[in-house]
């Protein structure tokens, strides 16, 4: 059927049929009825998305490629960053994000074993992780309540004369106290790693300017799996306005070569073989030379071309998760007195990921939790509630080396034992989300 077509004509004609498949079995709207299922999160996408997938596959690259490049350079114009490296998952971005500060480059800001980084035990684990595996030191301060995130009159308190960084996330799309936390960082040398993971399209105002979460610290972070702000399945990215920092995260992104050429491209330094490395012999081939021991955490073109088609509605969705956040905070307010209701951080405008309730004494979390869920909605932890408890740490706790933790964490047990969340994302219709605060509401009153 194609043989006597050009192949940009049988392209077209493939992408074609695609866009009519879509529309014809995908993304079918059934209108709720109570009692459907309500999952906390789920993707958000129209025919553009599956086009560009299939037309990043007919070119089948596979590699980093003309969507891969595309997607960091969209994403930066978007978010007013000045280099992006794309990556196969949120944990690879902090995994990166962090190795990057062990680079021999930076001199005596470079993290070493033992040195330590302030964080927080109430999130993700991989926030934490990269630290512990690599041999430095997670510090543990408490978060406050209602912002869920790092208690900064703390921070002072966890400072020691082994502290390098300090990296934390910005909750459930709630950004964390900005202002205070980069200036702690500055007044002390510090390097800033912001996990923004959940928080993207979060802006927080500081200094009177505007900024994107993200983009205040020295790296930012980002996930692309499907539940969060957007998606290309699997994936994630890296950002730095820092040109230094950019050499670094690109080098472990890919081997820990020296080599700057894009996949498939030679000599891009036009010095491939006249150059001397380490203890090497002169001249030998650049794209072979090693500075660090990297990785290769480069996602697909196939997965980056997603991403591509998904930025473009992503303003969309930010407005829709604000949207959603207010109608539920509304219709939650008449219990704030069995529950404590989320709130955003001071001079922030979240994205919100998620809504967060504590529930307060005399409500069970654990009750309310099993009617929702037996009722079809789905809930979330607020993940690993406290870290430190988790097996995991099982070896760390017996030896009592590995971390440190500051104070009490109070607040963080709190969360450990009392909050769940539920979901905001923009597929969520008002019906939806009317249903959850019912059943939060009896839930709470029976």
């Amino acid at each position: 059927m194609l043989n006597n077509k050009t192949q940009e004509e049988a392209r077209n004609e493939i992408l074609k049929l695609v866009k009519e498949y879509h529309d014809a079995f995908h993304n079918k709207k059934k209108e709720f009825k109570e009692g459907d299922r309500i999952t906390y999160a789920s993707r958000v996408y129209d025919s553009e998305e599956m086009v560009n997938l299939v037309d990043a596959s007919l070119e089948f690259w596979l590699t980093a490629g003309r969507y891969f490049y595309k997607f960091e350079s969209d994403f930066a114009k978007q978010f007013g960053v000045k280099y992006v490296s794309l990556v196969n998952s949120g944990s690879s971005a902090n995994l990166l994000a962090f190795m990057t500060l062990t680079s021999p480059l930076l001199g005596d800001r470079q993290v070493k074993r033992g040195d330590e980084v302030i964080t927080v035990a109430c999130g993700f684990p991989t926030t934490v992780t990269p630290i512990i595996q690599y041999g430095a030191v997670p510090v543990f301060v408490d978060v406050t309540i209602p912002q869920y995130n790092i208690d900064v009159t703390k921070l002072e308190d966890a400072l020691s004369s082994k502290t390098k960084a300090v990296m934390v996330a910005h909750t459930l799309g709630n950004p964390f106290d900005l202002e205070t936390v980069s200036k702690f960082c500055k007044d002390h040398n510090l390097w800033l790693i912001e996990d923004n993971c959940d928080a993207l399209g979060s802006t927080y105002d500081i200094d009177g300017v505007k900024k994107f979460t993200g983009t205040v610290g020295d790296i930012g972070t980002s996930s692309f799996y499907p539940p969060h702000h957007m998606t290309m399945g699997e994936g994630g990215a890296v950002y730095t306005s820092n040109a230094l920092l950019n050499k670094i995260i690109k080098s472990m992104r890919d081997w820990g070569r020296d080599c700057i050429c894009h996949s498939g491209q030679d000599n891009a330094c036009g010095h491939r073989f006249d150059r001397q490395y380490g203890e090497l012999p002169l001249g030998y081939d650049h794209k072979y030379v090693y500075s660090h021991f990297g990785y290769n955490l480069k996602p697909t073109d196939l997965q980056a071309a997603v991403g591509v088609a998904q930025l473009k509605k992503f303003p969309e969705f930010v407005t829709k998760r604000r949207e959603n956040y207010k109608r539920l905070y509304n219709a939650l307010k008449p219990i704030e007195d069995k529950i404590i209701l989320p709130v955003p951080a001071k001079n922030a405008e979240p994205s919100w990921f998620g809504f967060l309730i504590t529930c307060r004494e005399g409500v069970d979390r654990d009750k309310l939790v099993g009617n929702l869920e037996s009722n079809g909605i789905q809930t979330r932890m607020l993940f690993a509630g406290n870290i430190i408890k988790h097996p995991c740490f099982d070896q760390l706790r017996a030896c009592g080396e590995g971390y440190r933790v500051v104070g009490e964490l109070t607040n963080t047990d709190r969360i450990m034992n009392d909050t769940f969340w539920v979901g905001l994302y923009p597929g969520m219709s008002n019906d939806m989300l009317d249903f959850m605060a019912k059943m939060i509401i009896e839930g709470v009153r029976e």
